[in-house]
């Protein structure tokens, strides 16, 4: 027996030491239409890196990561929706948070005990406990559930924790800092060179106040607005009532320009009354120019250590951020425009006998819960405990595969675990998020998509996202396509129970139409 555990032992070592490196970029904010080989992109947009790691790789069109920026994060370090999440709790002042290890556990824990030594830098935005020494063999991070005061600063003036210490003002552009130090990090600094690595490199931008760095001020000066058919209150049909009501935009001369926001202006946000949808689309986009330079450095420097023979990079968002869809300023709601992300994957030379889909497009619609399952399969680990999400490599293999998968998005607010079994009534704070999103399921597989508002008596949708990809056209009140409702109906209670969802049973009753 002795032996055999002694075989098994030196079996798992050496595996390990064979396995790839995972570089996993994760920007803030991020709308597909900022990087010019999405092709929804504006045509001006111009991000050759992120476009090059595209051309090696394997991009995602309909990538719908989460909701916002707290769960997003939480779904990539547990493979878990919400729901899932026991005792992770936000508590006052926003954006403080808290967590039991044990009951809400990350998996960088396990790849730690696999062998990896892990790595986080940048933004920090899950709960107080950063889990050094536990999680992570090395950390750089703006712990912003821990340092409230600063948590507005995504641009430069951040306290910054190293490997859990005291946190020190740290001057300088964010985005510029932190590939500096992942930078650092892919060169040797700070790790056991005799590991493979994981790091987990989280950029602050584009978030707002949507700062640029200043040498990209001038910019995209050719910038355009392109029309939005749906900017403005009066053009939502048939949609649940807090889109039928957002109005964060109005018409001056002619001119999409910004309306006063009802309500609280969101923590690192900035609103500035008047201003032209096109000077605010411009800003966002420069933005994003500082990012792709990263992508650049951190590409360059994966060549030039000998590495990216063996590294899977993986690039996206926590969600994407409407500016003008559906009225929104924002991210939140259940739409591609507000949380649509880009998603690509970069493997190794070494895995491509196996997979050959290279500077291919995957039109499947994919979550970002299945992000953390896919990497397990990709370093041909089990996985912990039960994921949530779905394995991605068929579609990496193949990406004409037929995809019977769905993609889904559970927005419960700001509530996790056990506090999402009982959905809060209408009216309630705790049903609600950024600007008065209520909690919903999307359920996307195919060529339809399915959004059930969790409010009484509101209005179910359903979108045909090739014959209306901007999501006008409420399908759902439509009798001819009762069929198609109950069959995604049915999808989505599926998904529910299979993810444990405590609330699946008790959910409030729609609006009927016919």
């Amino acid at each position: 027996m002795k032996a055999l555990i002694l075989l098994l032992l030196t079996a798992t070592f050496l595996s390990a030491k064979e396995r790839p490196n995972i570089l996993f970029i994760f920007t803030d904010d991020q709308s597909t239409r900022t990087v010019s080989c999405y092709p929804d992109a504006h045509d001006w947009v111009n991000t050759p890196h992120t476009d090059s790691l595209a051309k090696e790789g394997v991009l995602f069109s309909h990538a719908y990561i989460a909701s916002w920026c707290m769960p997003s994060r939480a779904n990539m370090l547990t493979g878990l929706h919400q729901h899932g999440m026991e005792s992770l709790r936000m508590v006052d002042p926003y954006p403080k948070a808290v967590y039991d290890p044990e009951k809400c556990r990350f998996w960088a824990k396990d790849l730690r005990e696999n062998g990896y030594h892990t790595a986080m830098l940048g933004k920090w935005h899950v709960a107080v406990d950063a889990g050094y020494g536990r999680d992570w063999d090395y950390q750089k991070v703006w712990n912003r559930a821990k340092y409230p005061d600063n948590a507005p600063n995504y641009y430069d003036n951040q306290l910054i924790e190293t490997n859990g210490g005291k946190a020190v003002m740290t001057k300088g552009y964010t985005t510029d800092n932190y590939t500096d130090w992942a930078v650092d990090y892919i060169n040797g600094k700070n790790r056991d060179e005799s590991k493979p690595w994981f790091l987990w490199l989280c950029y602050g931008a584009v978030h707002g106040p949507f700062t640029p760095a200043e040498r990209h001020l001038k910019d995209y000066a050719n910038a355009r607005v392109p029309k939005i058919g749906d900017l403005y209150k009066g053009s939502r049909a048939n949609k649940p009532q807090y889109v039928k009501n957002m109005e964060m935009w109005t018409e001056k001369d002619g001119v999409p320009v910004e309306a006063p926001r009802k309500g609280k202006t969101p923590v690192g946000m900035v609103d500035t009354p008047g201003r032209t949808l096109a000077d605010w689309i411009r800003q966002y986009n420069q933005g994003v120019l500082a990012i792709d330079e990263g992508v650049g450095r951190l590409l360059k420097s994966l060549k030039d250590s000998g590495q990216d023979e063996n590294t899977i990079v993986i690039f996206t968002s926590d969600q994407g951020f409407a500016w003008g869809q559906k009225g929104f300023k924002s991210k939140v709601a259940p739409y591609f425009s507000t949380i649509a992300a880009p998603l690509i994957f970069k493997l190794p030379k070494k895995f491509q006998d196996k997979y050959k889909a290279t500077g291919t497009t995957v039109s499947a619609p994919v979550s970002g819960i299945d992000i953390p399952s896919t990497i397990y399969s990709l370093i041909g680990l089990g996985t912990p405990w039960y994921f949530h999400g779905q394995d991605l490599t068929p579609l990496l293999q193949d990406p004409t595969t037929e995809w019977d998968k769905p993609a889904v998005v559970v927005h419960t607010a700001s509530q996790y675990g056990s506090d999402t079994d009982t959905i809060p009534p209408k009216g309630d704070k705790k049903l609600y998020h950024g600007p008065g999103v209520p909690w919903y399921v999307m359920v996307s597989q195919d060529r339809y998509k399915y959004i059930r508002t969790l409010v009484e008596g509101e209005t179910e949708e359903l979108y045909d996202l090739i014959s209306d990809p901007q999501e006008l056209n409420n399908l759902a009140v439509n009798p001819k396509y009762k069929d198609v409702m109950d069959i995604y109906r049915k999808l989505t209670i599926d998904e529910l129970k299979r993810t444990e969802a405590g609330f699946v049973d008790n959910m409030p009753a729609v609006k009927k139409h016919y």
